[in-house]
């Protein structure tokens, strides 16, 4: 089974603010080592978990120590409330058919 290397971060934002934190959340440019990314909203709009798929944890953290990043979550800053992340290890699971 193919491995995948995972990097995840839930954040809270302020309320009425998720349009705005959007706009400021998208990085200029397709990071290099990025395969996916997708992203998950409350019913709220007020948590907001990011799930990005890359090619190795190097790739990963050299994108999170780029110029462009440390940029991105500063124009995020303004509308975060709280955040938590992790990398991760995986494999998609194989869902036995009926």
């Amino acid at each position: 089974m193919e491995e995948h290397f995972v990097w995840v971060t839930t954040r809270r934002v302020r309320p009425d603010t998720l349009e705005e934190f959007e706009r400021a959340w998208r990085p200029p440019s397709s990071p290099q080592g990025l395969r996916r990314a997708f992203a998950y909203w409350s019913e709220d709009g007020q948590e907001i978990t990011g799930v990005s798929f890359w090619d190795s944890k190097e790739a990963c953290d050299a994108w999170r120590a780029s110029e462009p990043e440390k940029q991105r979550r500063e124009a995020m800053a303004p509308y975060v409330v709280g955040e938590r992340e992790g990398f991760y290890r995986g494999r998609e699971l194989a869902i036995p058919q009926r």
